[in-house]
C-alpha cells in the first residue's frame, strides 16, 4: 500500500514537472505564434463563443439559486436588502471562476483533447515534424492562447448573467427592494474583489487550457488513448481548479 501510493507520487510530480517542461515550449513558441493571428482567433472562437450557451444558461440558473438560497439565509438575520451584495461577491470571487473554469474544462477542454489526440493517432503531427513544422508552434500554442484569453471573458459574462438571475429572483419574485439591491452591490463591491475573480479566471485558464493541450499531444495513438487523455483533461483540470482556487482564496485574504 505504502509502496503504491509512494510510487503514484512519483509518477504525479514527474507528471507535473513535464507538464511545466511543455508550458516552456509553449511559451518560446507564442511569440512566433501571434504572427498568424487567423489561428488564435478561430481558437478564441471554438472555445470562446461555442461555449457561450452553456456558461449563459448555467449562469443565469446558479445566479437564480443564489438568489433563493441567499434570501433565505438573509431573512434570518432580518437583512434580505443586503442580497445583491451577497449575490455579487459570491459570483465575482468564487463562482464565477470556478464554474466557468470547470465547464470549460469540460466543454473547449475536451475538445482541445480529443482534437490534438486525434491529430497524434493519425500521425498529423508526425507529418509536421517530418515537413520540419513544429506541431506546438502550429496546433499547440494558438489552442492554448485560444483557451488563455477566452476563460477571464466566459467567467465575467457568466458572473454578470449570474448577478442578473440573482436580481431576477430577489427582486421579481422575492420583493427585495431593487434599490436597495443595487445600491448596496455597487457600495460593497470594490476593485480587490474584481481583481481577485479576474486573477483567479487568468490563473485557471491558464492551467486548463495547459492541462488540455498536454493531455492530447503526449496521448496514446490509439482511440482507446484518446479516450483516456480526454478523461484525464476534465478529472485533472478539476482538481487543479479546486486546489488553485484554495490557494489564490488564501493568498487574497492575507
Amino acid at each position: 500500500m505504502i509502496t503504491e501510493l509512494a510510487s503514484s507520487l512519483g509518477e504525479s510530480i514527474e507528471r507535473v514537472g513535464d507538464m511545466c517542461r511543455f508550458l516552456v515550449r509553449i511559451v518560446v513558441q507564442l511569440p512566433r505564434s501571434l504572427t498568424r493571428p487567423q489561428l488564435i482567433v478561430d481558437q478564441i472562437y471554438n472555445t470562446g463563443a461555442l461555449s457561450l450557451v452553456i456558461i449563459m444558461l448555467s449562469g443565469l440558473f446558479v445566479g437564480m439559486v443564489l438568489g433563493l438560497q441567499g434570501f433565505e439565509l438573509l431573512r434570518r438575520f432580518g437583512s434580505e436588502e443586503a442580497l445583491g451584495t451577497a449575490a455579487a461577491i459570491g459570483l465575482v470571487k468564487e463562482l464565477g471562476p470556478v464554474v466557468t473554469a470547470l465547464l470549460f474544462a469540460g466543454r473547449a477542454g475536451t475538445a482541445l483533447a480529443s482534437e490534438i489526440g486525434l491529430m497524434r493517432a493519425t500521425d498529423q503531427l508526425s507529418a509536421m515534424e517530418m515537413m520540419a513544422v513544429d506541431p506546438v508552434r502550429r496546433v499547440v500554442a494558438p489552442r492554448f492562447l485560444g483557451g488563455v484569453i477566452t476563460m477571464p471573458l466566459l467567467a465575467a459574462i457568466f458572473s454578470l448573467i449570474g448577478i442578473y438571475g440573482a436580481q431576477l429572483v430577489g427582486v421579481q419574485m422575492m420583493h427585495v427592494d431593487s434599490g436597495s439591491f443595487w445600491s448596496q452591490m455597487q457600495a460593497s463591491v470594490d476593485l480587490r474583489d474584481v481583481n481577485e475573480g479576474i486573477v483567479k479566471s487568468g490563473v485557471f485558464g491558464v492551467a486548463c487550457s495547459l492541462i488540455a493541450v498536454y493531455e492530447g499531444y503526449h496521448s496514446e495513438p490509439t482511440a482507446e488513448g484518446v479516450g483516456a487523455a480526454t478523461t484525464r483533461t476534465v478529472v485533472t483540470s478539476a482538481v487543479v481548479v479546486l486546489f488553485l482556487d484554495y490557494l489564490i482564496t488564501a493568498f487574497f485574504l492575507k
